[in-house]
């Protein structure tokens, strides 16, 4: 089932080429535009619903579209211009939310039927800080149910599509976001990440997607909620076509929460590529991660010489421990998880997808939930945490896959192991760091030789988001201009 959206009294159609401008024009570049009024909030909000208007259909990246408060809020922002008010960094750039966090007044399912009914009365604090920026939120995007699987489809609202084959998944769980932002939908955006989900969509979509330290950002308003023990592994993180555009996103969402246990008042530091060429970058190596494809161990190649031919020392990096970090991770994830849902489901549990029907089983077969075994993994998760740290003392920064290849076809994607595209030997480049509580990035730097964009992995130390960015962006510099989906570009 796709999900039906209108845009009632649409504005004419803007000139072709204006709109293609606006839509794939960097956050910085409208921000710019904005204020220098080469476009107003107006236009440029106008190109972007045209755009989902044209692609909803084809993609179904999003949940709800409200048009008209987008539209009488680029009136408001324009307004704003005219009279010489003071603007916020995002002021009057269209953006978009995954819709597990809490926007007022919107419907805020996580792609189930169990909470479609669920319409916050309050914002999350990322969409306030958003909003006081000056962004313009058209609207909220698409999950799978409960955000519990690397493909978006869910019994509610639907499959996203991938906007570079219509064929292939978006990638999960942030997956509607990732289709709105490489089709141009959306300016930029927020995901959330418990085992790759801001990462891997980025990295099958083609754009850029940062998981940041747990609390850098916070997650209160989000669902599931990330408290008690999961706040290490769910974190939320901004996503866009650029790392500046990442970096413009990031600096307005981080802060500290009361909402959020694991927030701290860390500052936004300025951190230049003189000041990370100091550091030496370690290519990732480890048995426990298993094989990647061909065209994905080449883009870390890729992303490796960039960084060698701008100054910085890399090298090989081995890393010990991932196998258990990795078994814990799943722990925690899977069985620990899947018990919560099913108590929480227990009443409700015939409007469950055939997805989270299927995690749900396989992570309750793994083991049974006892107090003993779950004390001893939430001790043994934090002496573990500290073993990896320590042999990053002079290797900081990591160079890795996001996943090992790039986007699947739509159905293939499973928890079963021994299955083609199971995410429990796929996806292990990046669940590991949602059990250490490490930030990374995906930047898009190969493709497939079907054309499918793949991603490279920025992994720092916790709470330098500062200097993931910093790298990533001289990895982006040598790679050159992003391209956008060629099937989309009309």
């Amino acid at each position: 089932m796709r999900t039906r959206l209108t845009c009632v009294g649409r504005a004419p159609t803007l000139n072709c080429m204006a709109t293609e401008k606006i839509i794939y024009a960097t956050i910085a570049d409208l921000a710019a535009g904005i204020r220098a009024k080469r476009f107003s909030p107006v236009e440029v909000v106008d190109a972007h619903l045209e755009r989902i208007a044209l692609l909803q259909p084809k993609l179904n990246a999003f949940v709800h579209l409200d048009a008209e408060g987008a539209r009488k809020q680029a009136r408001a922002a324009e307004a704003a211009v005219s009279r010489g008010a003071a603007l916020g960094s995002l002021h009057g750039v269209p953006v978009t939310i995954k819709s597990c966090i809490d926007a007022v007044g919107w419907p805020t399912p996580a792609g189930s039927l169990m909470r479609k009914d669920y319409v916050p009365s309050e914002d999350a604090p990322l969409v306030a800080r958003l909003r006081a920026a000056g962004a313009i939120i058209l609207g909220n995007t698409n999950t799978p149910e409960y955000l519990m699987a690397y493909e978006t489809n869910n019994s509610l609202s639907g499959k996203t599509c991938n906007p570079w084959n219509l064929e292939r998944s978006s990638g999960g769980s942030s997956g509607g976001e990732a289709a709105a932002i490489a089709s141009g939908c959306s300016a930029g955006g927020v995901g959330s990440d418990g085992g790759g989900s801001v990462r891997v969509p980025a990295h099958f979509c083609g754009i850029c997607g940062l998981k940041p330290t747990p609390g850098r950002i916070p997650g209160t308003g989000h669902y599931p909620p990330g408290g008690g023990a999961f706040g290490w592994i769910g974190v939320v993180g901004p996503m866009g076509r650029t790392v500046a555009d990442v970096r413009a996103l990031f600096e307005v969402l981080a802060g500290p929460d009361p909402g959020d246990a694991l927030s701290a008042p860390v500052p936004i530091r300025k951190v230049s590529e003189n000041d990370v060429r100091k550091l030496r970058i370690g290519v990732l190596d480890s048995p426990a991660l298993g094989k990647s494809t061909p065209e994905t161990k080449a883009s870390v190649e890729g992303a490796a010489k960039i960084l060698r031919e701008h100054g910085f020392a890399v090298e090989t990096k081995r890393l010990n421990g991932l196998e258990r970090a990795i078994e814990l991770w799943w722990y925690f994830f899977g069985p620990v998880i899947a018990y919560l849902i099913q108590h929480e489901a227990v009443e409700q549990a015939s409007k469950m997808s055939p997805m989270l029907r299927d995690f749900v089983a396989i992570a309750t077969a793994d083991s049974a939930m006892a107090f003993d075994p779950f004390e001893r993994s939430c001790a043994e998760r934090d002496s573990l945490r500290a073993a990896i740290l320590r042999q990053l003392d002079e290797t900081p920064v990591l160079l890795s896959p996001v996943s090992a290849g790039p986007a699947f076809l739509h159905g293939e994607g499973s928890w079963r192991l021994g299955q083609k595209e199971c995410y429990r030997e796929t996806m292990r480049f990046s669940q590991w760091l949602n059990f250490a509580g490490f930030p990374g990035m995906t930047v898009p730097l190969g493709s497939s030789p079907d054309g499918l964009p793949i991603g490279v992995q920025v992994i720092g130390p916790p709470h330098e988001e500062e200097i993931v960015l910093a790298v990533a962006e001289v990895i982006e510099r040598g790679r050159g201009t992003w391209l956008a989906p060629p099937g989309l570009k009309d």
